[in-house]
């Protein structure tokens, strides 16, 4: 349906199916065709092929996509969508990722269905994808493993960190495959991102459901002025009231190294009016787990609470700068390609300090003078 959507919304089909004949697969083809879902407009996209439909293992497929003709942003968008999936499937039946046998996702027509996206939104030069929260029915669904719940369970797996609604019906709205699209893709979750409107496309489903279309809807446009990254981050939370001040910092340091973006401390006053403090760190989803284990660890803490949120990021990147033959990077914060943050590291200034004899203030203050000369005001 996705595909359906980007092809509706302007992808040039015949782009998108010449793409798909760099996969290799002999009959390989891309149908689509005008349809309507209660009244509105919309394409229907089928993948299909005359050579047979065979389970393939995660290695398998990764091995098929390395060796085909995609382009790079379309070939590392397919693995990753592979990959995460081969990483839920893994979760759900106990098994290595490597030694997954993709049964349904694993189908030309899968296979065809998520490159066919991945070659829409390079045809599209789309950037980035935000997706709004998804639709959780109840039911059951037959599958090669046999009869599921819905949703599926890899379904929910890769939906981890995602929000989602329920509805009153019993039918698969996301399937395996488009979840492990929208975890592949998507930036964030939410609202609709701040845009100039440039097109809108519809994606038909099978099945023409009574209660609700059963269509994707793409929205596309030009980000606006003010717009900076919104990125899905877990808050990972521990109340401690036992644990040795001393071994805070140990703690904290268990948690960068485990991914954190960011941990603190702070003070509260916990049950029987005894002090203590908050432990909390960010997260990628990615990197939840490590970060909760990190805390399991190292602190007296009998269980972590986990929160999903999303914050809006400016764009970063380094940049080092010379105070008085030192070297000190600087991280440089940009909002929609301008420079409105420059932070000299604290670290680089403190071993630039020792080496020259000056205080770390000085230091740090010539550095934030040597990026403004180079890259401007922030």
């Amino acid at each position: 349906m996705l595909l359906a959507a980007l092809l509706d919304a302007g992808a040039d089909a015949d782009t998108v199916g010449e793409g798909l004949d760099g996969l290799g697969i002999d009959g390989l083809e891309l149908a689509v065709e005008r349809t309507h879902r209660h009244g509105i407009g919309a394409v229907a996209a089928a993948i299909r092929a005359s050579a047979g439909q065979p389970h393939r293992r995660w290695a398998t497929i990764r091995s098929q996509l390395d060796e085909a003709r995609l382009p790079e942003r379309a070939r590392v968008r397919a693995q990753e969508a592979f990959r995460l999936l081969a990483h839920a499937e893994s979760a759900v039946h106990g098994v290595d990722p490597e030694d997954v046998r993709f049964h349904e996702v694993g189908a030309i027509d899968a296979l065809g269905e998520v490159c066919g996206v991945a070659l829409a939104l390079e045809a599209l030069d789309v950037d980035r994808v935000t997706c709004s929260p998804l639709p959780v029915p109840r039911g059951l669904v037959d599958a090669a493993h046999g009869r599921l719940p819905l949703p599926a369970p890899a379904t929910l797996e890769l939906l981890k960190g995602a929000p989602l609604y329920g509805v009153e019906l019993d039918a698969e709205l996301v399937t395996p495959t488009g979840a492990a699209l929208v975890a592949a893709l998507a930036d964030g979750y939410g609202t609709l991102p701040p845009m100039t409107l440039e097109a809108v496309g519809y994606g038909a489903g099978a099945r023409d459901l009574a209660t609700l279309p059963n269509v994707v809807r793409v929205i596309m446009g030009e980000g606006g002025p003010a717009e900076a990254a919104l990125a899905a981050v877990s808050l990972v939370e521990a109340n401690l009231d036992d644990m040795v001040g001393e071994l805070v910092p140990d703690a904290t340091g268990a948690c960068f190294a485990a991914g954190a973006v960011d941990v603190w401390t702070t003070p509260a006053q916990m049950k029987h009016g005894r002090p203590g403090f908050v432990l909390s760190a960010l997260a990628r989803p990615a990197e939840e787990s490590a970060v909760a284990e990190a805390v399991l660890r190292e602190t007296s803490s009998l269980g972590v609470r986990i929160a999903h949120l999303q914050r809006w990021e400016l764009e970063r990147e380094w940049r080092t700068v010379d105070v008085d033959g030192e070297p000190v990077r600087v991280k440089v914060g940009r909002l929609d390609g301008r420079v409105v943050n420059l932070s000299p590291e604290h670290a680089d200034c403190e071993q630039a300090a020792r080496r020259a004899g000056a205080p770390v203030k000085t230091v740090w203050a010539r550095a934030l003078a040597a990026a403004h000369s180079e890259h401007g005001p922030a």
